[in-house]
């Protein structure tokens, strides 16, 4: 009584690698949690026996990485898109914290098993979205718009973004706005903008508050009033 498939024939296992990653993020998605991942209940999902599993990834931790990557590829193109024909680099760095914020909500349970978790290596997922930060930090200091390496910047313009999707992720019921597309952009506006100014002030500059508020009210005196956010 067994509903499994007979033995693949050759030429079918990355067909069936895929099939075992859509019946995991099945079960990802429809649980809420990766707790209910188990390679017997994937095997069932996917109709194929348990050892078959094996065949194409070692461990458990190795399938629930896999099928959260997946996710990844998508989030890239989104920003890739997002970006084209942008030419302002502080723009498409603004672009692409908003697609990163949205897409990580609408991917809880990936983004969780990714960058939430704790880990004993350095995760694919943590290596991507490093890459992603990084190569926008880059491309405003080539610009001119920042100072400093860009591996640095974007350390602290990551930890504005997963600081924020990480807490709307695990505390749900926390009495958040109910507007979260104005809260998301009121970040990456904060981040990237912050970033902007801090990477211009040396390091032993001890500006008072006075200072700073004159300066930037000097800078600012001729810009239009903030209405929509800026997209």
């Amino acid at each position: 009584m067994s509903s499994t498939r007979s033995r693949a024939r050759p030429g079918e296992g990355e067909k069936l690698r895929e099939e075992i990653l859509l019946a995991a993020e099945s079960l990802l998605v429809e649980t809420g949690t990766d707790g209910a991942l188990t390679l017997r209940a994937v095997a069932a999902r996917a109709g194929v026996t348990t050892p078959s599993v094996y065949l194409h990834f070692a461990n458990r931790d190795d399938l629930l990485e896999a099928v959260c990557l997946q996710s990844w590829g998508e989030l890239e193109r989104r920003m890739r898109e997002r970006s084209e024909g942008v030419d302002d680099p502080l723009r498409v760095l603004g672009r692409c914290g908003r697609v990163y914020a949205t897409f990580a909500l609408e991917h809880p349970v990936q983004y969780r098993v990714l960058l939430m978790r704790p880990s004993a290596h350095r995760s694919p997922g943590a290596r991507e979205c490093f890459r992603y930060v990084t190569e926008a930090a880059a491309a405003c200091v080539s610009a001119g718009i920042m100072r400093g390496r860009p591996e640095s910047l974007a350390v602290g313009l990551w930890s504005a973004l997963h600081g924020l999707v990480s807490l709307l992720i695990a505390q749900p019921e926390f009495d958040w706005p109910d507007d979260l597309d104005t809260l998301i952009d009121d970040v990456v506006r904060m981040a990237g903008f912050g970033t902007v100014l801090a990477s211009r002030i040396p390091r032993e500059a001890t500006p008072t508050s006075a200072q700073l508020a004159e300066g930037l009210d000097a800078l600012t005196a001729n810009w239009p009033e903030r209405d929509q956010p800026r997209r």
